[in-house]
Order: C-alpha cells, then structure tokens, then sequence
C-alpha cells in the first residue's frame, strides 16, 4: 500500500523538478533547498536522475498536477516507486532506456527508504 506521506514527498519534489527545468534552473540545487528543511537533501541527486530518467523513458516532460491532484505521470511514477505498476508492464520504451530507468527507480526505493530511516533513527537519538 501506498504511504500517503511518501505520495506527497514524492508529488512535491516531482513539481519543484519539472518548476526547475522549466525555468531552466539547477534541479539539484532546487530539490536540495527543498529537502534540506527535513533532512533529507541526500536525495536530491536520486530525485534529479529518476525524473531525468524517467522524462527520457516517456519522450517528452513530465506533466504534473496542480494543488493536491496527482497527474497521470505523477501517479505513474508513484506506481513505478511502490512496484504496484512496473515499469515494463506500462512504459514502453527502448531497452537503454528502460534499463536506465529501472535502475534509476530501485536506487530511488533504496535510498528513500535509507534517508527516512535513518531520519527517524537521528529523531530518536
């Protein structure tokens, strides 16, 4: 199931990236001012690749949601995250793509998870 704090995680940082790009910005720098604030600025480069990737694997850029409502990319992507719509069984694109980005949402699995643990770890300490 779905955790609806790593939707919202997930959702935001997806807007503040595409905000980046569109205005032609540093992602990196953008997600890692965000993140900061919650300890989480690790993730701003696993963050940048996995939309990179990702934008790569659909051949055009991520469209995400205004105000609460998640877009069909952005619902994808969450999918993708939590393996309740794998990747292959949905986005069809070339095989360096596709490896790429397979290995762009397992690094992003692993590494939210590592960076919340041990965000919670640091809490209790």
């Amino acid at each position: 199931m779905r955790s609806p704090i790593r939707s919202a995680l997930v959702t935001t940082i997806a807007r503040c990236w595409r905000t980046a790009r569109d205005e032609r910005e540093n992602a990196q720098n953008c997600l890692y001012a965000l993140l900061r604030p919650v300890g989480l600025d690790v993730l701003a480069p696993v963050f940048d690749s996995l939309f990179s990737m990702y934008e790569s694997a659909l051949g055009r850029p991520i469209a995400t949601g205004r105000r609460g409502s998640a877009s069909a990319d952005e619902r994808l992507v969450l999918g993708m995250l939590d393996g309740t719509r794998p990747r292959r069984d949905c986005l069809q694109c070339d095989a360096g793509r596709a490896s790429a980005l397979d290995c762009a949402i397992c690094s992003t699995r692993i590494m939210l998870t590592l960076a919340i643990d041990d965000r919670r770890r640091m809490a209790v300490l």
